[in-house]
Protein backbone atom coordinates (compact mmCIF):
# COMPACT_ATOMS: atom_id res chain seq x y z
CA UNK A 1 0.00 0.00 0.00
CA UNK A 2 1.15 3.35 -0.53
CA UNK A 3 2.56 5.73 1.92
CA UNK A 4 2.84 9.47 2.03
CA UNK A 5 5.62 11.61 3.47
CA UNK A 6 4.34 15.06 4.69
CA UNK A 7 6.10 18.59 5.14
CA UNK A 8 5.40 22.21 6.52
CA UNK A 9 8.97 24.09 5.80
CA UNK A 10 9.27 27.90 6.29
CA UNK A 11 11.32 29.42 3.20
CA UNK A 12 12.59 32.94 3.36
CA UNK A 13 10.35 34.87 0.28
CA UNK A 14 13.47 36.02 -1.26
CA UNK A 15 14.73 32.79 -1.37
CA UNK A 16 11.95 30.81 -3.92
CA UNK A 17 14.24 30.60 -6.76
CA UNK A 18 16.78 28.77 -4.82
CA UNK A 19 14.13 26.66 -3.18
CA UNK A 20 12.46 25.67 -6.19
CA UNK A 21 15.91 24.48 -7.74
CA UNK A 22 16.77 22.88 -4.28
CA UNK A 23 13.32 21.00 -4.61
CA UNK A 24 13.87 19.43 -7.97
CA UNK A 25 17.15 18.40 -6.61
CA UNK A 26 15.51 16.78 -4.15
CA UNK A 27 13.00 15.56 -6.41
CA UNK A 28 15.37 13.44 -8.42
CA UNK A 29 17.44 11.83 -5.60
CA UNK A 30 13.98 10.79 -4.29
CA UNK A 31 12.78 9.59 -7.64
CA UNK A 32 15.85 7.54 -7.79
CA UNK A 33 15.39 6.20 -4.11
CA UNK A 34 11.53 4.93 -5.15
CA UNK A 35 9.48 7.97 -4.52
CA UNK A 36 6.51 7.70 -6.90
CA UNK A 37 5.57 11.64 -7.14
CA UNK A 38 6.31 14.72 -5.16
CA UNK A 39 4.52 17.59 -4.66
CA UNK A 40 5.56 20.76 -3.56
CA UNK A 41 3.63 24.07 -2.56
CA UNK A 42 4.02 27.79 -2.41
CA UNK A 43 1.92 29.27 0.03
CA UNK A 44 -0.75 31.85 -1.41
CA UNK A 45 -3.22 31.65 0.51
CA UNK A 46 -2.44 30.68 4.10
CA UNK A 47 -4.75 32.46 6.35
CA UNK A 48 -4.18 33.27 10.41
CA UNK A 49 -6.74 30.90 12.36
CA UNK A 50 -7.59 31.89 15.87
CA UNK A 51 -6.13 28.64 17.48
CA UNK A 52 -3.74 26.81 15.10
CA UNK A 53 -2.61 27.31 11.63
CA UNK A 54 0.14 26.95 8.84
CA UNK A 55 2.11 29.57 10.17
CA UNK A 56 1.77 28.89 13.70
CA UNK A 57 3.23 25.43 13.20
CA UNK A 58 6.59 25.99 11.80
CA UNK A 59 6.65 29.44 13.72
CA UNK A 60 6.62 31.79 10.11
CA UNK A 61 8.49 35.14 10.23
CA UNK A 62 7.30 38.09 8.49
CA UNK A 63 9.96 37.39 5.40
CA UNK A 64 9.07 33.77 5.35
CA UNK A 65 6.58 31.99 2.92
CA UNK A 66 5.02 28.27 4.41
CA UNK A 67 5.66 25.62 2.01
CA UNK A 68 3.59 22.58 1.55
CA UNK A 69 5.18 19.58 -0.02
CA UNK A 70 4.37 15.58 0.44
CA UNK A 71 6.08 12.50 -1.43
CA UNK A 72 4.44 9.31 -2.23
CA UNK A 73 5.93 6.07 -1.93
CA UNK A 74 5.14 2.30 -3.17
CA UNK A 75 5.20 1.47 0.38
CA UNK A 76 6.55 2.15 3.74
CA UNK A 77 9.53 -0.03 3.25
CA UNK A 78 10.65 1.70 0.25
CA UNK A 79 10.02 5.19 2.38
CA UNK A 80 12.22 3.37 5.22
CA UNK A 81 15.20 2.40 2.98
CA UNK A 82 15.59 6.03 1.02
CA UNK A 83 15.18 7.72 4.73
CA UNK A 84 18.23 5.84 6.06
CA UNK A 85 20.19 5.83 3.18
CA UNK A 86 19.73 9.63 2.64
CA UNK A 87 20.52 9.95 6.41
CA UNK A 88 24.17 9.05 6.45
CA UNK A 89 24.95 10.77 3.70
CA UNK A 90 26.09 14.46 3.98
CA UNK A 91 23.85 17.61 4.44
CA UNK A 92 23.19 19.84 1.91
CA UNK A 93 25.47 23.06 3.28
CA UNK A 94 23.04 25.67 1.73
CA UNK A 95 19.66 24.31 2.43
CA UNK A 96 17.35 27.01 1.51
CA UNK A 97 15.03 26.86 4.62
CA UNK A 98 15.83 26.37 8.43
CA UNK A 99 15.25 22.49 9.23
CA UNK A 100 15.06 23.34 12.43
CA UNK A 101 11.82 24.69 11.64
CA UNK A 102 10.37 21.77 9.74
CA UNK A 103 7.10 19.69 10.52
CA UNK A 104 7.14 15.99 8.66
CA UNK A 105 5.93 12.86 9.29
CA UNK A 106 4.83 9.36 7.43
CA UNK A 107 1.10 8.80 7.06
CA UNK A 108 -0.87 5.88 5.81
CA UNK A 109 -3.53 6.84 3.51
CA UNK A 110 -6.91 5.89 4.20
CA UNK A 111 -8.91 7.28 1.63
CA UNK A 112 -7.06 7.79 -2.03
CA UNK A 113 -8.84 9.47 -5.46
CA UNK A 114 -7.44 10.26 -8.24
Amino acid sequence: MAYVDGFLIPVKTARKDDYRAFAKEWTTYFKELGAISWYENWGDDVPEGKITDFRRAVALEADETVVFSWMVWPDKETRNAAWTKMMVEEEPADMPFDGKRMIFGGFEPIVMSG
